[in-house]
């Protein structure tokens, strides 16, 4: 996977609070546009599974 510039979802539309992705070498960083100096690095798998669990709702009882 190549190194590629950030990407914002397209439900965020013209907002410029959202999450960014991008992907570098083989992991995934994620940052928040408006903090984006706090970066997350992350493996494809990893993230993968995180938003598996979070569309499960196995996170739910944390809100």
């Amino acid at each position: 996977m190549p190194n590629s510039d950030w990407q914002k979802s397209s439900y965020s539309a013209s907002s410029n609070e959202c999450v960014e992705l991008r992907s570098i070498g083989k992991l995934v960083e994620l940052r928040e546009s408006d903090e984006g100096h706090l970066i997350i690095r992350t493996t494809p798998t990893a993230l993968a599974a995180l938003l598996h669990g979070i569309k499960a709702g196995e996170f739910d009882h944390h809100a």
